[in-house]
């Protein structure tokens, strides 16, 4: 047997204890530089995160901007009301949970649909309502379970109520849901997805959305202390929100009112202006939509009655329709001939009742014609002759030139997004709108049509509004605007929105003037004047009547044409005629005869606007207008 010595032996232990010693305070040195790390060169990042844990920032999403009319009347506002929400994330199962909840709170098919299609539109960490607009009884009976139900609460909401429903429905607009597209470009936006932190609503049309920053106003932040399920404790600090600024409007709600009851369930538009300043009175467009079915988001019912109906109530025509404006453009051609030279107030022409251009006749609507005619007779009795020769001398650059200084053919610059440009015809337009070199020529018999408002011509019922408030301002022209004042909501305090001369055309007085006599003759002895008997001011206007198909020759009986496929009818004015308050332009789509159908319902706007007298009803059409003058 070996036998160590005992030197050796005390060697080997002295060596394991120096191992172990130095494994020890190895480990205790990685521990200590563990802790340094952690206690000292992470203390800011770790401290920060145990905070986050315990502390949770909630946004306080300000109360949207009020919009009022002119008067202070209110058209859309905000109340409050309870909803219940479900969080995705933190429930088991969505199907079960929602039945469950349906047991003691009253959750429609509707409210389902409309929660599944909330989930696939939204983050699944987000708080989604399953139903809104809770009673008191509701939120009792959910106070009480709430402890069986992890992920589901019952939340404070303010909502957008627009208190008269469709009552200028297209104007005001209406807010929804933040869709995905629109929350990535908030989130691109630093500054606007701080400020949309908690927000779930947004304009989408009409002056909800082109005043969107003004309206919402700045987000507010809460620091709240949580528990560790997530509940909130005690609240900390709190930076109050600062509520969206109020609009107040140019708008009279009263005569928009009044404006959309005189076209019963007529389609159509009318845009009324104050010729100097450029103030919307009132812009109707008929059908009209209830904003309120879009606020908690509208349901698939509804959606499909408003998108496939023929009558397209969503449609703006006010901004959107482009129409040929017929016998309305006479007016402007009129000046057009003044100012260009091309035409002097008596220079007359005798009229046969047609007028022939290489081997096409172009007739008139009075068969032999209207004899001796000058300029102020040609607007009165709207002779399709007289424009027909001046189309013809003027070449159709030159009114082209002329009306675009008018604003026809071009955005008006309205304070609401999404206008129209309507058509302006050229020979530049023709290049570039058609693709085949034989489409693209301008022929000159094209020009014929465009001297009464027929061919390519096609402009919006705010654009013909636009150009007459012009006129009836002597040449001077502003922008149009709805929004009259921007209100701060904290001290009252009012911006406001300064008429904006787009331009001084230039116009010389004696040719308004000629413009001024015709359009007043039109009200006394004219087309409109059965519309206007009896009237106790003295309006200046036109009336028209354009073709929605082409006849071929044929003569129009409109009893014996479909009705989508009858005439449209249409009225421009402004009134008083020597001192102009108002100017406007009228379309009925299909309407007929613009004597008949669109004058009507001016004289109903006139009639309120300058005098206050409220109708009883809807406009009613008058079949015997004019009958010799049935297309003007």
């Amino acid at each position: 047997m070996e036998f160590k010595a005992p030197e050796q032996e005390l060697s080997r232990f002295r060596a394991r204890v120096a191992a172990a010693a130095a494994f020890v305070l190895l480990g205790f040195g990685l521990i200590v530089a563990r802790y340094v790390y952690l206690q000292v060169l992470r203390y800011d990042y770790y401290a920060t995160r145990a905070e986050e844990n315990r502390i949770s920032l909630l946004p306080i999403v300000p109360n949207r901007g009020l919009i009022t009319d002119r008067n202070g009347v209110v058209l859309a506002r905000n109340y409050s009301a309870y909803t219940l929400e479900i969080t995705p994330s933190k429930v088991h199962n969505l199907d079960d949970t929602i039945d469950e909840l349906a047991e003691f709170i009253d959750i429609q098919p509707k409210d389902r649909r409309r929660f599944r299609k909330l989930l696939e539109e939204s983050k699944n960490f987000e708080s989604l309502p399953i139903r809104t607009r809770l009673t008191d009884e509701e939120v009792a009976r959910f106070i009480a379970r709430r402890y069986k139900f992890p992920g589901v609460d019952i939340k404070a909401r303010l909502f957008r109520q627009y208190p008269f429903g469709e009552l200028a429905s297209h104007a005001i607009g209406y807010i929804g849901r933040i869709n995905q597209k629109e929350m990535a470009k908030i989130e691109d936006d630093e500054d606007l997805a701080a400020n949309y932190r908690g927000t779930e609503h947004i304009g989408k049309t009409g002056l909800e959305q082109s005043y969107e920053k003004e309206l919402h106003g700045v987000t507010g932040f809460e620091q709240v202390e949580v528990d560790a399920s997530g509940r909130a404790v005690r609240s900390l600090a709190r930076t109050p929100p600062v509520p969206g600024n109020n609009l107040q409007l140019t708008m009279d709600s009263e005569l928009q009112r009044i404006a959309e009851q005189a076209f019963g369930n007529r389609r159509g538009s009318l845009v009324a202006i104050e010729p100097g300043t450029g103030g919307v009175l009132a812009l109707v467009s008929t059908p009209r939509f209830d904003p309120n079915l879009f606020v908690d988001g509208i349901t698939p019912d509804n959606w499909d009655v408003l998108n496939t109906s023929l009558d397209r109530p969503m449609i703006n025509r006010a901004l959107n329709g482009a129409y040929p404006p017929g016998s309305t453009f006479k007016p402007f051609m009129a000046l057009a001939a003044l100012e260009t030279g091309k035409r002097t107030p008596h220079q007359a022409i005798s009229d046969p009742g047609y007028f022939v251009f290489g081997n096409n006749t172009f007739r008139d609507d009075k068969v032999g014609g209207h004899g001796m005619v000058d300029m102020v007779k040609s607007i009165i009795v709207s002779c399709d002759t007289y424009y027909y020769l001046l189309a013809n001398d003027m070449g159709i650059d030159l009114i082209s030139e002329f009306m675009g200084k008018l604003g026809l053919g071009s955005r008006t610059g309205i304070d609401i997004d999404g206008e129209s440009t309507g058509v302006l015809p050229s020979q530049a337009w023709k290049k570039k709108r058609f693709k085949k070199p034989e489409q693209q020529k301008w022929y000159a018999g094209e020009t014929i049509s465009i001297g009464i408002g027929q061919g390519y011509n096609a402009y919006t019922p705010l654009q013909l509004a636009h150009a007459t408030a012009t006129i009836a301002a002597g040449g001077v022209m502003y922008k149009p605007h709805i929004v009259k004042y921007v209100v701060d909501a904290q001290n009252g305090a009012k911006r406001v929105i300064e008429p904006t001369p787009l331009a001084d055309l230039g116009f010389k007085p004696e040719n308004v003037e000629v413009i001024r006599k015709g359009m007043v003759g039109v009200i006394t002895s004219g087309t409109g004047a059965r519309a206007f008997a009896g009237a106790k001011y003295q309006a200046a206007g036109k009336t028209g009547t354009a073709q929605v198909f082409s006849l071929k020759g044929a003569k129009y009986k409109e009893s014996d044409t479909h009705e989508r496929l009858r005439d449209h009818a249409l009225f421009i004015a402004y009134a008083p005629a020597d001192n102009p308050k108002i100017a406007l332009a009228v379309l009925v789509e299909n309407g007929g005869f613009g004597a008949a159908a669109a004058a009507p319902i001016a004289r109903q706007v006139l009639d309120y606007y300058l005098l206050g007298i409220k109708p009883a009803g809807a406009a009613p059409e008058d079949p015997d207008a004019d009958p010799e003058h049935a297309h003007d």
